[in-house]
Protein backbone atom coordinates (compact mmCIF):
# COMPACT_ATOMS: atom_id res chain seq x y z
CA UNK A 1 0.00 0.00 0.00
CA UNK A 2 2.91 2.58 0.86
CA UNK A 3 4.49 1.51 -2.69
CA UNK A 4 0.96 2.83 -4.22
CA UNK A 5 0.47 5.41 -2.65
CA UNK A 6 4.28 7.24 -3.63
CA UNK A 7 3.68 5.75 -7.09
CA UNK A 8 0.12 7.50 -6.65
CA UNK A 9 1.54 11.13 -5.79
CA UNK A 10 4.60 10.47 -8.15
CA UNK A 11 1.85 10.27 -11.17
CA UNK A 12 -0.08 12.98 -9.76
CA UNK A 13 3.04 15.53 -9.30
CA UNK A 14 4.05 14.38 -12.94
CA UNK A 15 0.45 15.04 -14.37
CA UNK A 16 0.21 18.57 -12.59
CA UNK A 17 3.95 19.71 -13.80
CA UNK A 18 2.40 18.85 -17.52
CA UNK A 19 -0.78 20.25 -17.21
CA UNK A 20 -0.15 22.36 -20.56
CA UNK A 21 2.17 19.95 -22.62
CA UNK A 22 0.84 16.46 -24.25
CA UNK A 23 2.39 13.36 -23.71
CA UNK A 24 2.30 9.86 -25.94
CA UNK A 25 0.90 6.84 -25.15
CA UNK A 26 4.69 4.88 -24.22
CA UNK A 27 4.69 7.42 -22.02
CA UNK A 28 1.33 7.43 -20.47
CA UNK A 29 2.70 3.99 -19.31
CA UNK A 30 5.80 4.65 -17.51
CA UNK A 31 4.17 7.28 -15.91
CA UNK A 32 1.48 5.14 -14.50
CA UNK A 33 3.29 2.16 -13.70
CA UNK A 34 2.87 1.23 -10.00
CA UNK A 35 5.15 -1.25 -8.23
CA UNK A 36 4.51 -4.95 -9.28
CA UNK A 37 3.45 -8.07 -7.33
CA UNK A 38 6.54 -10.59 -6.71
CA UNK A 39 5.95 -12.58 -9.89
CA UNK A 40 7.28 -15.47 -8.32
CA UNK A 41 4.45 -15.12 -5.47
CA UNK A 42 1.80 -15.06 -7.93
CA UNK A 43 -0.41 -18.33 -8.70
CA UNK A 44 -0.84 -17.50 -12.31
CA UNK A 45 1.69 -15.75 -14.78
CA UNK A 46 -1.12 -13.43 -15.62
CA UNK A 47 -3.08 -10.31 -14.26
CA UNK A 48 -5.93 -8.80 -16.00
CA UNK A 49 -4.59 -5.22 -14.87
CA UNK A 50 -6.74 -2.98 -16.10
CA UNK A 51 -10.23 -2.32 -18.32
CA UNK A 52 -10.18 0.56 -20.72
CA UNK A 53 -13.21 1.97 -22.01
CA UNK A 54 -13.68 4.51 -24.81
CA UNK A 55 -16.18 7.77 -24.06
CA UNK A 56 -17.94 10.55 -25.33
CA UNK A 57 -17.98 12.29 -22.17
CA UNK A 58 -15.28 12.12 -19.76
CA UNK A 59 -17.01 14.20 -17.03
CA UNK A 60 -20.03 12.08 -17.71
CA UNK A 61 -18.56 8.76 -17.74
CA UNK A 62 -17.12 9.83 -14.27
CA UNK A 63 -20.23 10.28 -12.70
CA UNK A 64 -21.11 6.48 -12.60
CA UNK A 65 -17.20 5.57 -11.98
CA UNK A 66 -16.13 7.50 -9.75
CA UNK A 67 -19.29 9.24 -7.82
CA UNK A 68 -21.56 6.31 -7.80
CA UNK A 69 -18.94 3.26 -7.95
CA UNK A 70 -16.53 4.88 -5.64
CA UNK A 71 -13.63 4.22 -7.84
CA UNK A 72 -10.82 6.59 -7.02
CA UNK A 73 -8.99 8.98 -9.67
CA UNK A 74 -5.43 8.51 -9.67
CA UNK A 75 -4.38 10.03 -12.62
CA UNK A 76 -5.88 12.49 -15.48
CA UNK A 77 -4.05 14.11 -18.23
CA UNK A 78 -3.96 14.98 -22.04
CA UNK A 79 -2.28 12.49 -24.32
CA UNK A 80 -1.69 12.39 -28.15
CA UNK A 81 -2.70 9.39 -29.71
CA UNK A 82 -1.02 7.47 -32.40
CA UNK A 83 -3.97 6.00 -34.03
CA UNK A 84 -1.94 2.74 -34.64
CA UNK A 85 -0.86 1.23 -31.47
CA UNK A 86 -4.64 1.58 -30.23
CA UNK A 87 -6.61 1.44 -33.55
CA UNK A 88 -8.94 4.59 -33.06
CA UNK A 89 -9.60 7.99 -34.56
CA UNK A 90 -6.70 9.83 -36.65
CA UNK A 91 -3.14 9.55 -35.76
CA UNK A 92 -2.22 12.67 -33.71
CA UNK A 93 -5.41 13.79 -32.00
CA UNK A 94 -5.56 14.29 -28.52
CA UNK A 95 -7.37 12.47 -26.09
CA UNK A 96 -8.02 13.08 -22.15
CA UNK A 97 -6.90 9.59 -19.93
CA UNK A 98 -8.26 9.18 -16.46
CA UNK A 99 -7.15 6.01 -14.77
CA UNK A 100 -9.21 4.65 -11.55
CA UNK A 101 -8.13 2.35 -9.05
CA UNK A 102 -10.73 0.23 -7.00
CA UNK A 103 -9.80 -1.34 -3.68
CA UNK A 104 -6.28 -3.10 -5.36
CA UNK A 105 -3.30 -1.12 -5.96
CA UNK A 106 -2.25 -3.38 -8.91
CA UNK A 107 -5.25 -5.00 -10.83
CA UNK A 108 -9.36 -3.96 -11.14
CA UNK A 109 -8.43 -0.50 -12.52
CA UNK A 110 -10.16 1.10 -15.16
CA UNK A 111 -9.30 3.43 -17.52
CA UNK A 112 -11.77 6.14 -19.23
CA UNK A 113 -10.59 7.58 -22.82
CA UNK A 114 -12.59 10.68 -24.24
CA UNK A 115 -11.13 11.86 -27.68
CA UNK A 116 -10.82 15.46 -27.90
CA UNK A 117 -10.04 16.80 -31.15
CA UNK A 118 -10.82 15.80 -33.53
CA UNK A 119 -13.58 13.67 -31.29
CA UNK A 120 -14.72 10.51 -32.51
CA UNK A 121 -18.70 9.89 -33.89
CA UNK A 122 -20.79 8.48 -30.54
CA UNK A 123 -22.94 5.38 -31.62
CA UNK A 124 -26.67 5.12 -30.84
CA UNK A 125 -27.66 3.79 -27.11
CA UNK A 126 -27.33 0.31 -26.65
CA UNK A 127 -29.85 -1.86 -25.81
CA UNK A 128 -29.09 -5.72 -26.95
CA UNK A 129 -25.81 -7.64 -26.73
CA UNK A 130 -23.72 -9.61 -29.11
CA UNK A 131 -20.06 -11.28 -30.10
CA UNK A 132 -17.27 -9.39 -29.78
CA UNK A 133 -19.23 -7.26 -26.57
CA UNK A 134 -17.90 -7.60 -22.99
CA UNK A 135 -19.84 -7.96 -19.54
CA UNK A 136 -18.38 -5.52 -16.74
CA UNK A 137 -18.98 -7.08 -13.49
CA UNK A 138 -18.55 -5.30 -10.37
CA UNK A 139 -18.53 -6.10 -6.92
CA UNK A 140 -20.28 -4.27 -4.02
CA UNK A 141 -21.69 -4.22 -0.67
CA UNK A 142 -23.83 -1.07 -1.73
CA UNK A 143 -25.23 -3.04 -4.43
CA UNK A 144 -29.13 -1.56 -4.21
CA UNK A 145 -28.08 1.88 -3.10
CA UNK A 146 -25.25 1.98 -6.01
CA UNK A 147 -28.04 0.17 -8.79
CA UNK A 148 -30.46 2.98 -7.72
CA UNK A 149 -28.18 5.88 -7.75
CA UNK A 150 -26.83 4.47 -11.43
CA UNK A 151 -30.59 4.05 -12.50
CA UNK A 152 -30.79 7.82 -11.88
CA UNK A 153 -27.97 9.15 -14.36
CA UNK A 154 -28.94 10.45 -17.35
CA UNK A 155 -28.26 8.28 -20.55
CA UNK A 156 -28.12 4.67 -18.31
CA UNK A 157 -30.30 1.86 -19.82
CA UNK A 158 -31.39 -0.67 -16.75
CA UNK A 159 -32.22 -4.01 -18.01
CA UNK A 160 -32.78 -5.39 -14.95
CA UNK A 161 -33.18 -3.66 -11.24
CA UNK A 162 -31.82 -4.99 -8.07
CA UNK A 163 -32.97 -8.67 -8.00
CA UNK A 164 -31.53 -12.42 -5.94
CA UNK A 165 -30.65 -14.50 -8.78
CA UNK A 166 -29.51 -18.38 -7.57
CA UNK A 167 -26.60 -20.07 -9.60
CA UNK A 168 -25.66 -23.52 -9.73
CA UNK A 169 -24.16 -25.02 -6.66
CA UNK A 170 -20.01 -25.97 -6.95
CA UNK A 171 -19.22 -29.63 -6.40
CA UNK A 172 -20.67 -30.33 -2.97
CA UNK A 173 -21.65 -26.64 -2.10
CA UNK A 174 -24.66 -25.11 -1.83
CA UNK A 175 -26.36 -22.73 -4.59
CA UNK A 176 -24.43 -19.25 -5.20
CA UNK A 177 -27.38 -16.61 -4.44
CA UNK A 178 -26.34 -12.85 -6.22
CA UNK A 179 -28.41 -10.17 -5.46
CA UNK A 180 -27.65 -8.00 -8.68
CA UNK A 181 -28.76 -5.33 -11.53
CA UNK A 182 -27.94 -5.10 -14.80
CA UNK A 183 -27.49 -2.04 -17.24
CA UNK A 184 -26.10 -0.43 -20.36
CA UNK A 185 -23.86 2.69 -19.43
CA UNK A 186 -24.09 5.98 -21.36
CA UNK A 187 -21.42 4.77 -23.76
CA UNK A 188 -23.10 1.50 -24.29
CA UNK A 189 -20.78 -0.52 -22.11
CA UNK A 190 -23.19 -3.57 -20.40
CA UNK A 191 -22.44 -4.61 -16.59
CA UNK A 192 -23.56 -6.14 -13.71
CA UNK A 193 -23.75 -4.45 -10.11
CA UNK A 194 -23.44 -7.01 -7.56
CA UNK A 195 -23.09 -8.89 -3.90
CA UNK A 196 -22.66 -12.46 -3.33
CA UNK A 197 -25.22 -12.90 -0.61
CA UNK A 198 -23.34 -16.19 0.97
CA UNK A 199 -19.82 -14.47 0.05
CA UNK A 200 -18.38 -15.82 3.65
CA UNK A 201 -18.85 -19.01 3.24
CA UNK A 202 -16.53 -19.43 0.34
CA UNK A 203 -12.68 -19.07 0.15
CA UNK A 204 -11.17 -16.49 -2.05
CA UNK A 205 -10.23 -18.85 -4.93
CA UNK A 206 -14.19 -19.60 -5.03
CA UNK A 207 -14.01 -23.00 -3.14
CA UNK A 208 -16.23 -23.87 -0.76
CA UNK A 209 -14.87 -24.17 3.00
Amino acid sequence: MKQFIIASALVMATACSQATQTITENEVERATKVAAPDAGAQAFPTDLRRTSLIVSDMDESLKLYRDVLGFEVNYDTEVTMSGVALPAGEPGATARLVLLSSNDSWVGWIGLLQWLDPVLPTPEPRRRMGVGDAILVFNTENVDEHCDAAAALPGIYMTMPASNTTYPARAGGDPIVVRTCYLFDRDGYFMELNKVLDRDNYNRDGSAE
